[in-house]
């Protein structure tokens, strides 16, 4: 991969991971409800799970969506339901003193399972494999997936500590349950270009 390529990939790994999509949304909100230690975690499982996805989606995966495109609309099918459901917890989350020990942040393996079901990583995950390792050799792809690794974790970061900042203004449990219906229906409207494509 030439030089300039490199600082291309850099920026589109930048761009794709700080704009708001699934990821992001749920990080502010987990932020604000659990603050930044405990959405460390989920921080965590997203940028390792979406570096495994790139690694995956090149190595193999992308291969099988050229050859049978249905399955490509089946995984926006699953993925539109899925989130649908985590904007309906987004949406009725309490406080987590109002709901004891039920209330948790996503864990590590949810997050990084969750990349899966997250139309915008396959997104990103397919134009960044199409885009700077379209010969798709093993090195190629390796390279892309640690590109985006070392620049995702301190750009959901910056989510994460967004909510945190949020959550000092959420002590109002009505302004909380305000918050949560915003996310929710951000995290909605996210679904519109999948939807729509």
């Amino acid at each position: 991969m030439t030089h300039e390529l490199l600082i291309a990939l850099v920026g589109f790994a930048a761009v794709s991971s700080l704009t708001p999509g699934p990821n992001n949304l749920m990080l502010m909100a987990s932020g604000a409800n659990f603050g930044f230690r405990r959405t460390l975690p989920h921080m965590l499982g997203v940028g390792v799970g979406f570096t495994v996805m790139i690694v995956l989606v090149g190595a193999g995966l992308m291969a099988l969506f050229d050859r049978w495109p249905i399955l490509h609309d089946l995984l926006k099918v699953v993925a539109v339901l899925y989130l649908g459901w985590l904007t309906w917890k987004i949406a009725h989350a309490a406080a987590p003193t109002q709901t004891g020990q039920e209330a948790r942040p996503m864990t590590f393996l949810q997050a990084a399972a969750f990349q899966w079901a997250n139309p915008k990583a396959w997104s990103m995950a397919l134009t960044a494999i199409a885009a700077y390792a379209p010969e798709r050799t093993l090195i190629a792809v390796v390279l892309v997936a640690l590109v985006f690794g070392a620049v995702n974790l301190p750009s959901v970061s910056v989510w994460t500590v967004l909510g945190g900042r949020v959550r000092l203004w959420l002590t109002d449990a009505r302004r909380l349950t305000v918050f949560n219906w915003t996310m929710a229906t951000l995290l909605l409207a996210s679904l519109i270009p999948v939807v729509m494509a």
